[in-house]
């Protein structure tokens, strides 16, 4: 089913089954994450909290987590890291990123195609990183 157009906040709340590859061009790896996203309602928008377990080759498996904040701002859905310090922003509509962590540079699609089902694929570049990170997002079973 498409989504609605376009796409609003409120159309993340709620948990969601999530798994993660991490491809490393460096390494010649691939580590996976398995979990779920939760976007509850907070003061500023949606309280993003993933947890999971995370299996990168040739280690046990890690208990992971992840905290970001969603707000809507107009049109667009801005992402901050958990402190409120700004990660990234797109228009659903339009759904590119980027973000720059010097001296990496952090690159983002949102494809909303299938939803509820949705993904999101990073691409990292720099001195000290070289991945693709992709995230497939769906309801979780109740």
């Amino acid at each position: 089913m498409t989504p609605a157009c376009p796409l609003t906040l409120d159309d993340f709340r709620g948990t969601w089954d999530l798994e993660r590859a991490i491809t490393d061009h460096r390494a010649g790896s691939t580590a996976r994450f398995v979990g779920t996203a939760v976007f509850s309602a907070d003061a500023e928008g949606l309280a993003y909290v993933e947890t999971g377990v995370l299996t990168l080759p040739g280690h046990p498996p890690i208990q992971a987590d992840r905290r970001y904040r969603w707000r809507q701002d107009g049109a667009l859905i801005v992402v901050d890291f958990e402190d409120g310090q700004p990660f990234h922003h797109f228009d659903p509509s339009h759904p590119q990123a980027a973000h720059w962590c010097d001296p990496d540079q952090y690159d983002v699609g949102y494809d909303f195609a299938c939803w509820p089902r949705w993904r999101s694929v990073w691409t990292v570049h720099g001195p000290r990183k070289d991945y693709q990170m992709t995230n497939l997002y769906q309801p979780a079973a109740e």
